[in-house]
């Protein structure tokens, strides 16, 4: 089960690596076994952590602060974190 639970993780978090320079960001797997998929808009220098987990409904890709999108749509999700990494932090 963890094995499967790993590849469907790390499925997800390609397509969603793959959708990265597009959008003028870079990423880079993490992780080993347990991934996680580094983000960097090298425009503004800010940088995320990715999490891909299973939600009630399917799966989820995860970010700080606080982003959450489903995976079915890779795209729409990588458009969503390039916008929170060009966007100014809270002071």
């Amino acid at each position: 089960m963890t094995d499967t639970f790993s590849r469907q993780r790390l499925a997800h978090l390609e397509s969603l690596s793959a959708e990265l320079p597009g959008r003028g960001l870079v990423g880079r797997m993490l992780g080993g076994g347990d991934p996680v998929l580094w983000v960097w808009h090298p425009g503004t220098g800010r940088q995320t952590i990715v999490f891909a987990t299973p939600a009630q409904d399917g799966w989820l890709f995860l970010w700080s602060p606080s982003g959450q999108e489903g995976t079915g749509d890779p795209a729409h999700a990588a458009g969503l974190i390039g916008k929170s990494l060009e966007e100014a932090p809270d002071p």
